[in-house]
Formats: C-alpha cells, sequence, structure tokens
C-alpha cells in the first residue's frame, strides 16, 4: 500500500511537471511567434514608406523642372516659385520630417497650379503640360502609398496596443507610429467649386 502511493505521487509529480513544461513551451512558442510578427510589421511598414519615399523623390527632382518652365511665363511670380523651392530643399530625414516637407510641397504645387490658371499660354505649353501629367501621375501613387503605408501602421499600432502582444511590444520598446495625414485643417475641407 505504501508503495501504490509512493508511486501514484510519484506518477501525480510526473504529470503536473509534464503539464507545466508544455504550458511553458506554449507560451514560449508564443512569445516568439509575437515578437517574429512584429518584425513583420515593422518591415512592412518600413517597406511602405520607402515606397512612399521613391514617389516623393521622383517629386522632388520634377519640381525644378516645372519651376523652370513656369518661370519663363511668370517672371513677377516669384514668390510663389520660391516658396516652392523652399518646400522642396526643407525635406528631412526623420518620418516625421518627410511628412511635415510633403505637406508643405503639396501647398506649393496647388500655388503653381494656381499660377498656370493665370497664364493660358503657359497651360498650353507642351513642356509644361506633360510635366503637370507626371506631376499628377505621381501625386496619385503618392497617394495610393499613403493609404498602403496608413493601413500598415493601423495594423502595427494595433497589435502593439491588444492584450497579451502589448507584453511583448513592451519588451521589444515599440513605441506606436505615425500615420501619413494632412497637417492642414484647409486641406480637410470639401472644395467650393464656383461658377
Amino acid at each position: 500500500m505504501n508503495n501504490l502511493l509512493i508511486s501514484t505521487g510519484g506518477l501525480v509529480g510526473i504529470i503536473v511537471a509534464a503539464v507545466v513544461l508544455l504550458l511553458v513551451i506554449i507560451i514560449v512558442c508564443w512569445a516568439i511567434g509575437t515578437r517574429n510578427n512584429f518584425v513583420k510589421m515593422r518591415n512592412n511598414y518600413e517597406e511602405a514608406f520607402s515606397s512612399i519615399d521613391v514617389q516623393l523623390k521622383k517629386r522632388y527632382d520634377l519640381i525644378p523642372n516645372l519651376v523652370e518652365t513656369v518661370k519663363g511665363y511668370a517672371k513677377h511670380e516669384a514668390e510663389t516659385l520660391q516658396n516652392v523651392i523652399s518646400a522642396r530643399n526643407g525635406i528631412g530625414s526623420t518620418t516625421a520630417d518627410k511628412i511635415k516637407a510633403d505637406a508643405e510641397v503639396t501647398n506649393a504645387i496647388k500655388s503653381i497650379n494656381i499660377v498656370a490658371e493665370r497664364y493660358p499660354e503657359l497651360k498650353a505649353n507642351s513642356n509644361f503640360s506633360e510635366l503637370s501629367r507626371e506631376l499628377s501621375n505621381i501625386e496619385s501613387q503618392l497617394a495610393d502609398f499613403r493609404r498602403y503605408y496608413n493601413a500598415k501602421i493601423k495594423a502595427f499600432n494595433t497589435a502593439r496596443e491588444l492584450f497579451p502582444k502589448s507584453i511583448i511590444a513592451n519588451m521589444m520598446h515599440l513605441e506606436k507610429q505615425p500615420y501619413f495625414e494632412l497637417d492642414s485643417a484647409e486641406e480637410r475641407k470639401n472644395v467650393q467649386v464656383k461658377f
């Protein structure tokens, strides 16, 4: 009878140890999987921002050609052109700097379009038309890449804040990432078209 108690007690101890070991293995596997998932999400949003960066570079390279074309027609619009050049030169190296610079360049490009409206012969210029069309394509692609980037940021920020993944996120020192959004309340308003 004593042997039966010892063997039953030993068997219970082995079962408890096996269950605890199994739970530890499951938790470790979950933690590794969660960490790897965060690494994938970070790489995805960095890749998405890199795509935006490529389009910003294309736009950055196109702007001097556009400015030179406009200069020939609108010599007295020097302030507008200077604002465009200043915005173009203000691009920084961090994500936040690039987002801010993008908003400034977008506003500066709007001012070029306003200048073009004042000069019908400029709008008729084939070089200006081609540059404007190329800029429009770049802006369209930028909008697509911004949406893609924001979707990746949303997935990352959501996963980072959900429990129990937030434990791993805190261990990895992951910070909430900014969305690529409009800085100006003016840009959020509906466009008023008056005839």
